[in-house]
């Protein structure tokens, strides 16, 4: 069974672009190479030289082109590298490999061999988009003959989960497309937006990559189940967070959670404990301990997703949006000892101005480039006017604007209120729930159980079928990119 998903996983991969088969094959014996040093003796120059030639070989195919655009504007040269395809999901299988060589120095790693070290690094269904899994959440289950892990409860659970996965890439998000694609390449040609206009694109856009992320996680979760295998939860209902650092809690779990154990928290450690003997003053201390390796640990997140200015803005504005939030909160906390009962408005308030922010931040994210990401920032603060008639004016692109209007209600309806699919489908009690990763809510507002029964089976076949009958104008996924 191991043997076949290998074959299956590395089939899969090739399919895009054989030649990158073998990078691939290379970075994973690279990788086991250092790991088996590292498992013998603890080194701290194999571990870096390790992580190096996993950054060296994700800055080249990445990276190279953004550096040498910077270095050709600052120093007036115009060094050129042929043009190079970045190899799907090499973001992923590179820090996930990163953190197995960290956790191997850190004898967090007990065993390993390089047949299951092949299928933990190329499993299909979480190799191109994620999650970045551990290698304790994977290798348990390798090590367990997983012919026994196929039971017909994983196999309808994981195809109901895929199905919805389905559904919300092909019938929501590709749909959603049509309402915000229109407004950033209308922008990008040079089309001068208006408030609402803007406004419009930016939210059709969030709820574009909302349910085409969520989706993707969904089929993975899916078809990692058919197989018997249970991936991390990565994507848990982000936006029916009450504040910023709640939802980047909820939001690309595994990623988050990847930046804080690995980034953030030994820089914060390290920075608290210089800044104890550097000074005494509270404020020093907040800077070293908080705002610097968030700060840095934002960048990292930006950079990650892309090699562009907009990216890393993007994830500056982010981590800019935590320390105001703490540094509301402590002043909050401490000083103004305010009290608020909790009610439908005021959770209704904060889950929208959470959507407001991350949305605006967004923006950087999508853009083709800084100039247009400018151009609709400055229209969303309102610099070039607020005219709600003209409200999605895009030319040939004209779209029905309050049939748009209304299906953003509903959308945010359904990602505000609505239950994720892991509160719809699985039980709390399920063993993907563990201590560190149980993504379960407490507050649903709205509660729907599904259940193997013949009602259920015939809802999800024709969402099955409906989705099957749009698979030819789909879009790829999103996180494709990165």
């Amino acid at each position: 069974m191991i043997y076949w998903l290998i074959f299956a996983s590395l089939f899969f991969y090739g399919w895009w672009n054989f030649k990158y088969l073998i990078l691939i094959t290379a970075s994973i014996l690279v990788n086991l190479f250092f790991a088996n040093i590292l498992n013998r003796k603890q080194s701290r120059i194999v571990l870096t030289a390790g992580i190096l030639v996993n950054l060296i070989i994700l800055g080249y195919f990445k990276y190279a082109n953004f550096f040498l655009e910077n270095i050709n504007h600052l120093t007036g040269n115009n060094f050129t590298l042929t043009k190079i395809i970045l190899p799907l999901g090499i973001s992923f299988f590179t820090f996930q490999q990163i953190t197995f060589l960290v956790d191997t120095y850190l004898k967090k790693v007990e065993k390993f061999n390089i047949t299951k070290y092949f299928l933990f690094v190329t499993f299909f269904p979480q190799l191109i988009a994620g999650p970045i899994v551990h290698h304790k959440e994977m290798m348990p289950q390798f090590e367990n003959n997983l012919t026994r892990n196929f039971t017909i409860n994983n196999f309808s659970i994981g195809l109901t989960t895929f199905v919805i996965g389905l559904f919300k890439k092909i019938v929501i998000a590709d749909n959603v497309a049509l309402y915000s694609d229109p407004i950033f390449f209308a922008s990008a040609n040079g089309l001068l937006l208006t408030f609402f206009e803007a406004w419009g694109g930016a939210t059709a856009f969030m709820l574009q990559l909302y349910f085409d992320f969520s989706g993707y996680t969904d089929m993975a979760l899916g078809i990692a189940l058919l197989f018997g295998i249970t991936l991390p939860i990565n994507f848990a209902s982000p936006f029916k967070s009450k504040n910023i650092s709640e939802f980047w809690k909820y939001w690309h779990i595994t990623l988050t959670r990847l930046i804080r154990n690995y980034i953030y928290l030994p820089i914060s450690l390290n920075l608290t404990r210089y800044s104890f003997n550097f000074s005494s003053n509270t404020t020093v201390t907040f800077i070293f301990s908080l705002v610097i390796p968030t700060m840095f640990a934002f960048f990292c997140v930006g950079l990650w997703h892309g090699a562009g200015w907009n990216y890393i803005l993007f994830g500056l504005l982010n981590g800019f949006y935590i320390v105001i939030f703490n540094i509301w909160q402590n002043f909050s906390k401490n000083y103004l000892k305010l009290k608020f009962k909790n009610n439908f408005l005021l959770d209704l308030f904060k889950k929208l101005l959470v959507f407001t922010l991350v949305t605006f931040s967004f923006v950087l994210f999508r853009a083709s480039d800084m100039s247009s990401a400018s151009e609709i920032l400055r229209a969303m603060l309102g610099f070039n006017g607020i005219q709600f008639f003209d409200m999605f004016r895009i030319g040939e692109f004209a779209i029905n604007t309050y049939q748009g209007v209304f299906g953003i209600i509903i959308l945010l309806a359904v990602i505000f209120y609505f239950p994720n699919t892991q509160d719809f489908i699985f039980n709390e009690n399920r063993s993907s729930f563990n201590a560190e990763n149980k993504m379960l809510r407490k507050n649903k507002n709205i509660f729907i159980k599904w259940k193997p029964q013949k009602i259920w089976g015939l809802i999800f076949a024709l969402a099955f079928i409906f989705s099957i009958m749009l698979v030819s104008n789909t879009n790829e996924f999103l996180y494709f990119e990165f």
